[in-house]
């Protein structure tokens, strides 16, 4: 899967340290990964959420952060849309992010 953007990631991290190292072990996952479906998703992360338009909530460190992506099975695409704390998930609609 290609994922757009590291650079969200990255920037979060800078302000949430220690958030690093799961942030770069999904990203590091996912760009290897070769999701068809949801299924594919489960095998190595049984609590991300599916939601409409092919978004997934991923936890992260326990969930104390939520990572929000949009996914195009077909071309192999992963857009970044949110990133945050567990409160500022609270805050937005994720089906809209």
């Amino acid at each position: 899967m290609r994922v757009i953007a590291k650079k969200t990631l990255k920037e979060f991290w800078e302000k949430h340290a220690d958030s690093e190292q799961q942030l770069k072990a999904w990203y590091d996952e996912t760009n290897t990964a070769d999701w068809r479906s949801t299924k594919d998703i489960k095998i190595n992360y049984p609590s991300a959420s599916f939601l409409a338009n092919n978004r997934v909530v991923f936890n992260i460190k326990g969930n104390s952060y939520r990572l929000i992506v949009k996914i195009n099975y077909k071309y192999k695409m992963v857009w970044i849309r949110f990133v945050g704390t567990h409160a500022a998930y609270n805050r937005i609609d994720a089906n809209t992010i």
